[in-house]
């Protein structure tokens, strides 16, 4: 007869069994759903109908997270989070909600930032900027994807509490990362880093570091990235540049040919195309505002 002792051992040897069993089905899981992830981005980005993609889109990030727990230093997990969360925001939220739309950027950018650890960057939001730089520099092309999304995140999180000090000094870090990525590929994400730079020299005056001229070449290269297929480098164009400019006839232009192109324009793109079709139209309501 087993001792009491021996009984318990085994016990506990079978309990460990079980979790270890456990834990390791999970991550099987979790890795197996990476192709899947990326086609169901790629279907995502082709849907044309937004109320479609509105509701569908939370339960997909709830699972991305989900494989996240399982795979904590998986860059790819991190980076569809990273992308889901800023997407869904700029798309659904930030217009009506900016509180919880700067609660959703954030989570965005841990995700990023999670992804950048991995990639052996480091938290850049606990670094000098020097130090920051200095690590960016040795950051290869791989990295691209990390740094797009923690910047892009990082950025709109900043523009959600613009009344915030310290957010506000957190700026050139956001715009270092992006920096890094332009450099190293212009045309990520249909020219994204262009994009970013179009608002970032056209949102402010020049006596706060604007740069209109500056603005103006970075979106014109965004949409010869994209032959123009791509309508959000046009209502950003609008909605920051144009209006920062004063000029009332080249943000009713833009926006008004937003709006008159067909919905099958780039089908790669459709969701993004739709969601700019909708941001433009809402601008124009208020352009009398606006100007």
């Amino acid at each position: 007869m087993r001792s009491p002792k021996n009984i318990l051992r085994l016990a506990l040897i079978g309990l460990c069994a079980l979790l270890l069993n456990a834990c390791s089905t999970g991550q099987i899981v979790a890795r197996s759903s990476l192709s899947i992830m990326d086609s169901g981005v790629a279907a995502m980005n082709r849907e044309p109908d937004l109320e479609l993609a509105k509701a569908a889109i939370p339960a997909n990030l709830k699972l991305v997270e989900s494989l996240t727990r399982e795979l904590p230093a998986n860059r790819e997990l991190r980076i569809h989070a990273a992308q889901g969360f800023y997407g869904y925001t700029f798309g659904f939220v930030e217009d009506d909600n900016p509180v919880r739309a700067s609660a959703l950027y954030r989570r965005g950018l841990e995700h990023a930032l999670a992804a950048l650890e991995t990639a052996g960057l480091g938290d850049p939001m606990n670094m000098q900027l020097d130090v920051l730089h200095q690590k960016l520099a040795t950051l290869g092309r791989d990295a691209v994807p990390d740094l797009f999304w923690a910047a892009s995140n990082w950025a709109k999180w900043i523009d959600m509490n613009r009344t915030d000090p310290a957010r506000i000094a957190d700026m050139g870090k956001a715009e270092a990362l992006m920096q890094r990525v332009l450099e190293l590929d212009e045309t990520f994400y249909f020219g994204g880093p262009h994009i970013f730079f179009g608002v970032w020299y056209g949102s402010r005056p020049p006596m706060l570091g604007g740069n209109f001229a500056l603005s103006e070449m970075h979106f014109g290269k965004a949409r010869n990235i994209t032959q123009g297929k791509l309508l959000i480098a046009d209502v950003l164009y609008a909605q920051y540049l144009a209006v920062q400019q004063g000029n009332r006839k080249a943000f009713h232009d833009k926006l008004t040919a937003v709006v008159d192109t067909p919905p099958d324009n780039f089908s790669e793109m459709a969701l993004a195309n739709a969601i700019a079709q909708h941001k433009a139209k809402n601008l124009l309501k208020n352009e009398e505002e606006l100007f």
